[in-house]
């Protein structure tokens, strides 16, 4: 592995690098990256940490592919680069591919056990645990991290983050509920077991307002926004204290904490079981 760091590093580094060398090492990365083996990011000592090298190697494959055929449908041609194709599944891998225009693209790892109902997406670098369940019309985007047990409910998008390489990619952890109409986004973790109300939107500039702990949760410098284990976000409203914007008795959107995931939660998520 670390011949191959150091291959990607070199490579990605040079201006116009030998391209049937580099082809030969970004399919290498990306077969590996497709097995699981090497991850965007991964958590160390509690922390989730970015692995820049491989999402520079990801930025490699972009630079170096050409663009050529992908397929066809009936009288529609699709046309992406060389080096990014679809992934190849089989019975063998495990997972349930519902027919109906979904699309993985190669250098996506998706477990044994996933669930992947028409149409959705999941793009390079990502990762999806066991038992994940990616619902119509959503989205994971390129280098996100789901967990194990996670549902992705209709219209779920999952922002991806591949550049700046050492940006933090977007987390969704273990038994985590991201609701219809979600959009989570800017390196963004949502902790265990949490639950996101249908239409909340998590960007890096939300502050979201925990009215259990009653403390506001924000983006730092050093860290991410992090919504906590078992936390439960609805979509909210703030009025506008000043300006024009309260003269006219406008609100913004603010995602809010209104309790902490208990029994009754975990019934009203038990219905997810009979789908898989």
């Amino acid at each position: 592995m670390k011949a191959l760091r150091e291959s990607i590093e070199s490579l990605y580094s040079e201006r116009e690098p030998d391209r049937d060398r580099a082809r030969a090492v970004f399919s290498e990365f990306r077969d590996l990256l497709g097995a699981g083996n090497i991850r965007a990011a991964q958590r160390r000592d509690g922390v989730w940490v970015t692995n820049q090298w491989v999402k520079k190697g990801i930025l490699l494959g972009f630079r170096i592919g050409e663009l050529e055929e992908a397929g066809v449908a009936g009288p529609v041609r699709f046309f992406d680069k060389s080096t990014l194709p679809l992934k190849e599944l089989t019975v063998r891998d495990g997972v349930r591919l519902v027919p109906g225009g979904s699309s993985i693209r190669a250098g996506a790892f998706v477990a044994p056990g996933v669930i992947c109902m028409p149409p959705m997406y999941v793009n390079i670098g990502a990762c999806v645990g066991s038992g994940t369940l990616v619902d119509s019309h959503a989205l994971v985007g390129s280098c996100a991290q789901i967990g194990e047990r996670v549902h992705l409910s209709a219209g779920a998008q999952i922002g991806g983050v591949l550049e700046p390489v050492g940006a933090l990619p977007v987390i969704i952890e273990d038994d985590v509920l991201v609701g219809g109409n979600c959009g989570v986004y800017e390196g963004t973790v949502v902790s265990r077991s949490a639950v996101l109300g249908a239409g909340v939107i998590l960007t890096g500039a939300t502050a979201v307002y925990d009215l259990v702990n009653e403390r506001v949760l924000r983006r730092t410098k050093e860290t991410p926004l992090i919504i906590p284990e078992g936390a439960v976000v609805i979509p909210g409203s703030r009025k506008l204290r000043d300006g024009w914007g309260a003269a006219q008795e406008l609100s913004i959107a603010t995602p809010v904490i209104v309790k902490y995931r208990d029994e009754k939660t975990d019934l009203s998520t038990v219905l997810e079981g009979t789908l898989r």
